[in-house]
């Protein structure tokens, strides 16, 4: 097989990974100043015969394709399970992302030893840690009765060796950013390195069937570092998400060729290691205040399971010329917009006070179904009126201060009936499609048609 080496310069931006063919003092793409840097790309163009052994394909009627179903291995983690798509596919490719220190190791790590004690054959490849502190971190996370193989190598070539001799089941990259191929200009972690890397792993999941999983940083604005390609190559990409000072850890699926997208997995980082959250909405309605304003529960879908929060808002005069308003959670601009509803419909003098709107338990939603919950629980702090413990609001709020239907109304309303949640307020719309849920005549349904509605039953 004759192959011809090209050998060109691109400009690469090391924010997004924006590729240009000439240099430029602000990206394009992310809008970034002087982060275009020079690198030296090198290209193989592989010339294809029948001499050489290539055999041309021939196309397919769809009809004579057939279809199996994917034998999935489980992990053992029931809620990394779920956001995989019911378990690892044979020859896949995963990216996990993550700012440093929130447990992208300790997670796969964990998966990795129930794995090995599950009788798989496991090879867990560090670039950024030794022997020894992976064992002890193994120590702390106890447990590992498996045969599971450690390597520490940067070098690619050694690392593609190893695999293809080998042979295991399930492969660990940590991390991406720090494996090296000779064959490819730049340093480790640079645009090239990354790029060609990924390449190089990718055919290694397809052409052996393993498995591979790679850790991959992110950059300050939350996503992977290296090219935005590198995100379409793999076949999964996972973030795992949270405030590492945080007891809380969401592993969040944002691309999955085998299974739903946008699934999350809810951990809590314990000493031991991660332990799985299996009631989310449990666990972020614990220590919720009692006969307080300002709070009103909400629900919200992330993926195909319904969450409950709490959302907090804290109304007060401003001290100030013009007017704080902070959100942790929740979309600044959006709660802007609620609270000119609430004071050009209702007539609440919201223009003179400072507002403060939080997600409980730190998730950050940006579905409308919470306009509701949000609106109402900045009225009940403006008002200094409890909404009540066991009352629960969702639907979108429009400009006019109509209250709109939203999705997968049936399986918010069950979530709050599991939870003991005596009213719910949703939008009149919605009434109809919530009859027929089991338990639901043991409850208060309070439909509304406007954010005007919702308030009054705060001020009963």
């Amino acid at each position: 097989m004759a192959a011809k080496a090209k050998v060109k310069t691109v400009f690469f931006c090391t924010e997004c990974g924006y590729e240009s063919a000439k240099w430029s003092g602000q990206c394009p793409s992310c809008h970034a100043w002087n982060t275009m840097t020079e690198q030296t790309v090198s290209s193989t163009v592989i010339r294809k015969s029948k001499a050489n052994g290539y055999e041309p394909s021939e196309p397919k009627a769809l009809s004579e394709i057939s279809l199996t179903d994917e034998d999935r291995v489980p992990t053992g983690i029931e809620e990394f399970d779920r956001v995989l798509g019911g378990g690892i596919v044979p020859g896949s490719l995963v990216l996990v992302g993550g700012d440093p220190g929130i447990g992208k190791s300790t997670l796969l790590l964990q998966a990795c030893r129930e794995l090995s004690n599950a009788g798989r054959d496991v090879l867990y490849i560090s670039g950024e840690e030794s022997l020894k502190q992976i064992r002890m971190r193994a120590d702390r996370l106890g447990g590992f009765k498996g045969s599971m193989q450690l390597l520490c190598e940067t070098d690619l070539t050694m690392i593609s060796d190893t695999i293809r001799n080998k042979k295991p089941g399930i492969v660990v990259i940590d991390s991406i950013q720090t494996m090296f191929n000779e064959d490819i200009t730049g340093t480790p972690g640079s645009v090239s390195q990354v790029r060609e890397s990924t390449a190089v792993l990718l055919q290694l999941s397809k052409t052996l069937g393993i498995s591979i999983f790679i850790v991959g940083h992110v950059t300050k604005e939350g996503t992977v570092a290296g090219p935005r390609i590198l995100e379409h190559m793999v076949d999964t990409v996972l973030y795992f998400e949270g405030d590492r000072h945080a007891s809380y850890r969401i592993l969040r699926g944002v691309k999955n060729r085998f299974g739903s997208t946008n699934e999350i997995g809810v951990f809590e980082m314990q000493q031991e290691g991660l332990r799985e959250v299996k009631n989310p909405s449990e666990y972020l309605l614990e220590g919720r205040p009692k006969d307080a304003s300002g709070t009103v529960t909400s629900c919200s879908i992330e993926g195909t399971r319904p969450i409950l929060l709490e959302i907090q808002a804290l109304v007060c005069q401003t001290a100030f010329g013009i007017p704080r308003r902070q959100s942790s959670g929740a979309d600044l601009n959006r709660i802007n917009l609620l609270m000119a509803v609430l004071e050009k419909r209702l007539g609440l003098h919201l223009g003179a006070c400072d507002a403060y709107v939080n997600i409980a338990g730190g998730m950050k939603i940006i579905e409308p179904a919470v306009d509701l919950a949000i609106a109402m629980a900045v009225a009940s702090s403006f008002l200094n009126v409890p909404a009540g413990d066991r009352l629960i609001a969702m639907g979108e709020v429009g400009l006019s201060g109509e209250v709109r239907n939203i999705s997968q109304i049936e399986q918010r309303v069950q979530e709050a009936l599991k939870m003991g949640y005596e009213t719910i307020v949703i939008p009149k719309v919605s009434a109809e499609r919530v009859k027929g849920i089991k338990g639901i005549e043991n409850i208060k349904i309070v439909p509304v048609e406007s954010v005007k509605d919702a308030i009054a039953l705060i001020r009963k």
